[in-house]
C-alpha cells in the first residue's frame, strides 16, 4: 500500500478534491491479484511463485499527464519465502527499563503471531513444538505458553511451527499440504537484589592497604555505593557516588590514615530492587597492636605468682627447718670443717686427724629413728 503525503516543508499542497492523482506500480515477476485506489493512497495484492526477495517502485503523476515528471516516488523490497512468516511476542505482568529483561521465578507469556493478511491459513491446524533454552522441552497445539524461569541469565526460546490442511489436488483427490516455521526470540532474565554479604578484616593497622570483598545476591548490572561512616547509619542522598558493576562480584580498596572505629555502608541496587549492608572495623595505631599490650601484662602477671608462690614455700620450709633442727645442721659442721679446717688447724697431722675422723664409713642397712626431747 502506498500513501500520498504532504512533504515536511510545506512545498507540496494537497488539493481537496480526489482522483487527481495516479500511482504506477512496478512489480514484476510477481503476479497481480488486486488492486484499489482511492484519494490519496492505492493498494495491489501480489503472489510469488518462488522464494525471494523483489523490488516493488511506485511513483505518482498528475491524473490528466501521465508522462509528467513524477511529485513523489517510493521503493520497497518484499522478501517472500516458502516458510510460515510470523515472529515470537513475549510478555510479563512487570516490566523492566531493559530490552528484553524479564524478572525470575516470575510467569511469561510466549506467543507465536502468523503474518496471515490474506487469511491463506484459516483452515489450517497448527503444532508447536517449544524449546526454552534451559532444558525445557514441550509440544502444544496453542501458539500462547506460559513458562517460568528459576535462574538468572540469557536464554533463546525457540519454537518451530507445522501448519496442515487439506487441499483438492489435480488428479490426484484430497492431499495434505504443510508449510512451517522456525522462531526465536532472546531473554535475560534477572532477580531481585536480596542482600549483600561482605567478606573483608574488622582489625587492620593505620597505613595498611584493606581489601572488602562483596557479592551480591542478585542480577547485575549493579549500582554500587559505599562510604566509610562513624556509625552505621544508612546513606543518604547524594553522599556518595555509585560505581557500575557487571559481575556479582566486586572488591574495594581502602588504606587508613587515623585510628579508631569505622563502618563500610554500602548502598546497591539494579533495575529491580536495592538494598543496603554495613561492615564494622576497628583500626589500631601501626606501631601498638592489641598483642603488644597483652602479650606484656600476661608475663608480669606470670612473674608476680610465680614470686609469690617461691616466697610461700620458702618461708614454709625455713619454719619446717627451725622446728625439726634446733641445732646447726651436721653438714654444716662438717663443711665447714672440711674447707675452713686447713686455715684453722696449726699443723699438719692435726689436719690429717680431723680428715680421717669426717671420711665416713659405709651407710648403714637400716635408718635410726631420730628422736627429739622438747
Amino acid at each position: 500500500m502506498a500513501s500520498l503525503v504532504a512533504d515536511d516543508n510545506g512545498s507540496l499542497a494537497l488539493p481537496t478534491s480526489t482522483h487527481l492523482y495516479r500511482f504506477h506500480w512496478i512489480h514484476t515477476p510477481l503476479l497481480l491479484t488486486g488492486k484499489a485506489d482511492e484519494a490519496f493512497s492505492s493498494t495491489i495484492r501480489v503472489v510469488g511463485s518462488v522464494p525471494g526477495d523483489f523490488p516493488i517502485s511506485v511513483w505518482v503523476t498528475a491524473a490528466d499527464c501521465g508522462m509528467c515528471q513524477p511529485v513523489a516516488r517510493s521503493l520497497l523490497v518484499l522478501p517472500i519465502t516458502e516458510f510460515l512468516v510470523g515472529n515470537l511476542v513475549v510478555t510479563q505482568n512487570t516490566s523492566l527499563p531493559w530490552p528484553s529483561s524479564y524478572l525470575t521465578k516470575t510467569v511469561l507469556k510466549v506467543s507465536f503471531l502468523l503474518h496471515d493478511p490474506s487469511n491463506f491459513f484459516k483452515n489450517a491446524s497448527f503444532l508447536y513444538s517449544w524449546d526454552f533454552g534451559d532444558g525445557t522441552q514441550m509440544v502444544t497445539r496453542d501458539g500462547t505458553v506460559y513458562y517460568n524461569y528459576s535462574i538468572i541469565g540469557s536464554f533463546t526460546v525457540k519454537v518451530k511451527v507445522v501448519a496442515g490442511w487439506e487441499q483438492v489436488m489435480p488428479d490426484a483427490g484430497k492431499g495434505i499440504l504443510q508449510k512451517t516455521g522456525d522462531f526465536s526470540a532472546s531473554l535475560k532474565l534477572q532477580e531481585t537484589l536480596r542482600g549483600i554479604q561482605v567478606f573483608g578484616p574488622n582489625l587492620i593497622q593505620t597505613f595498611q592497604k584493606m581489601v572488602v570483598t562483596l557479592n551480591f545476591l542478585g542480577s547485575p548490572p549493579l549500582n554500587v555505593c559505599w562510604r566509610l561512616k562513624p556509625e552505621c547509619l544508612p546513606l543518604e542522598e547524594g553522599e556518595c557516588h555509585p560505581v557500575s558493576v557487571d559481575s556479582t562480584a566486586y572488591n574495594l580498596t581502602h588504606i587508613f590514615r587515623d585510628p579508631g572505629d569505622y563502618c563500610f555502608s554500602i548502598q546497591a541496587e539494579n533495575v529491580i530492587s536495592k538494598t543496603h549492608q554495613y561492615h564494622k572495623i576497628q583500626v589500631w595505631p601501626s606501631s601498638i597492636q592489641p598483642a603488644v599490650f597483652a602479650f606484656p601484662c600476661a608475663t608480669l602477671i606470670t612473674m608476680m605468682l610465680a614470686f609469690i608462690m617461691y616466697m610461700t614455700l620458702r618461708n614454709a620450709a625455713h619454719q619446717k627447718d627451725m622446728v625439726e633442727n634446733p641445732e646447726p645442721p651436721t653438714g654444716v659442721r662438717c663443711c665447714c670443717q672440711m674447707c675452713c679446717g686447713p686455715f684453722l688447724l696449726e699443723t699438719q697431722s692435726e689436719y690429717l686427724e680431723v680428715v680421717r675422723e669426717n671420711h665416713g664409713l659405709l651407710p648403714p642397712l637400716y635408718k635410726s629413728v631420730k628422736t627429739y626431747t622438747v
